[in-house]
């Protein structure tokens, strides 16, 4: 019983081992053929600025990126909840409240200034200002890749981390 826990454990690793690896490969032509236009598609973060400007050492900023990577992969939920409800305002007709995905935006367009994450910075202020319901999901979807990137492991472990919360 227990080996066949630990081989599936490990194909589904694997699985979600792979979709990573193929939104990283696949990230910045999705980036530059969809949102080509605000030039994100081959930003490389770097760290130093941060540091330089924060004043923190490196393995502190480290830590709060990850932060960010796990607050931005659990927010993603939301953001697509959230547009989901708007789709639903908008297919009945009525008024468009975009408040929600302005509010988590703007929490998390502090937290990428702060840290001088400017691929996900530019994201977020299209976010906050958007009202075409399909660009935004693609601008969500962007901000995952973004994260993804940042840190692929801490992004995995992340995405498992939610996986399992989602089956219990």
């Amino acid at each position: 019983m227990n080996s066949e826990f630990k081989n599936k454990r490990l194909l589904e690793n694997a699985e979600l081992r792979l979709a990573i690896n193929i939104v990283l490969e696949e990230g910045n032509s999705f980036l530059e053929h969809n949102l080509g236009s605000l030039d994100i598609s081959s930003y490389q973060y770097d760290i130093n600025e941060a540091v330089s400007e924060l004043s923190l050492d490196e393995y502190v900023i480290s830590h709060l990126v990850e932060d960010y990577i796990i607050q931005i992969l659990k927010s993603k939920i939301s953001f697509y909840k959230y547009i989901q409800e708007l789709k639903q305002a908008e297919y009945d007709n009525l008024d468009l409240d975009y408040t929600k995905i302005r509010d988590l935006a703007h929490k998390n367009l502090g937290v990428v200034r702060n840290l001088r994450i400017n691929d996900a910075r530019t994201l977020l202020e299209v976010i906050m200002k958007e009202e075409d319901l399909d660009h935004l999901r693609l601008c969500v979807k962007a901000l995952e890749i973004t994260a993804l990137k940042l840190n692929p492991l801490c992004a995995y472990e992340t995405l498992k981390l939610i996986e399992v919360k989602n089956t219990l």
